[in-house]
């Protein structure tokens, strides 16, 4: 049986001078969303043993961003824990950074990437290990949960990582379902998985950060349906990790090489 998650990257040393990597998460009133930060934020460190990692919260949780911006030197490169680039990423995040007076590089949201779906590959087959199995996947469907948004082109690329998961982890069927938006609902794309023809059983993947009221929501949906197999949100796993320092890198590599602006 071939394991199609990406290897375990070695740990690396951080060069002299490198900025911090200052984490904006979204925040929940449930402790679990704050718990699965900071889990992950200690595989970032492991990773990159020496790397400063701080972590700030848009809402519900803290320390907020200004209150971290005023311990952190100048140098700094902001990554968003988003998967897709919706209103968080365009307006709330830069919004906070103007008010606390803070010109930092911003990295890009962490989807769509090879390591998201290996990130998602991981918790189905935590949660059901024949899932492993190419045989098994070519006969089971698997409803992508997702928060949902406003913004038809975060669900647009909601869609599209649906669409590559399917096409290269080798899954009978993916469907898209929405947790807080406008439908398909969990149930229903339950429904028309169990519809197709070559489809034996059925199984549930938030595509969601942390724990919180949403995941619960679609657990809950997914029992309601009778779907065979349920995986976890996406924090913390190593996938996940090594995502945050490429988006890390990403950024601190196109701030070095972009030219200054003259009057």
């Amino acid at each position: 049986m071939t394991d199609r998650r990406l290897p375990a990257a070695p740990a690396t040393t951080v060069a002299a001078g490198s900025p911090t990597l200052l984490l904006i998460a979204h925040g929940s009133r449930d402790p679990r969303h704050a718990a699965a930060v900071a889990a992950l934020v200690g595989q970032v460190r492991a990773l990159r043993p020496g790397l400063d990692v701080a972590t700030a919260y848009l809402d519900h949780c803290a320390p907020r961003i200004p209150q971290v911006l005023d311990r952190l030197g100048p140098a700094a490169v902001a990554v968003p824990l988003l998967l897709n680039r919706a209103f968080h990423a365009k307006h709330d995040i830069p919004a906070a950074l103007r008010a606390a007076g803070a010109g930092l590089p911003v990295a890009e949201v962490l989807g769509p990437s090879p390591l998201l779906l290996s990130a998602l590959d991981r918790r189905l087959t935590e949660a059901t290990p024949a899932l492993a199995s190419p045989a098994v996947r070519a006969r089971t469907g698997v409803v992508l949960a997702a928060a949902g948004s406003s913004d038809p082109a975060a669900d647009a690329a909601t869609r599209a990582v649906a669409a590559e998961w399917r096409r290269t982890r080798g899954w009978a069927a993916v469907e898209v379902a929405y947790a807080s938006a406008a439908g398909p609902r969990v149930p229903d794309a339950v429904a028309a998985l169990r519809r197709l023809p070559d489809t034996d059983r059925i199984a549930v993947s938030p595509y969601l950060l942390a724990p919180g009221l949403l995941p619960d929501r679609i657990a809950a949906a997914a029992t309601e349906a009778a779907a065979d197999h349920l995986a976890t949100t996406l924090a913390p796993t190593p996938d996940l990790a090594r995502l945050l320092l490429t988006r890390y890198d990403e950024a601190r590599t196109r701030t070095a090489t972009t030219p200054a602006l003259t009057a």
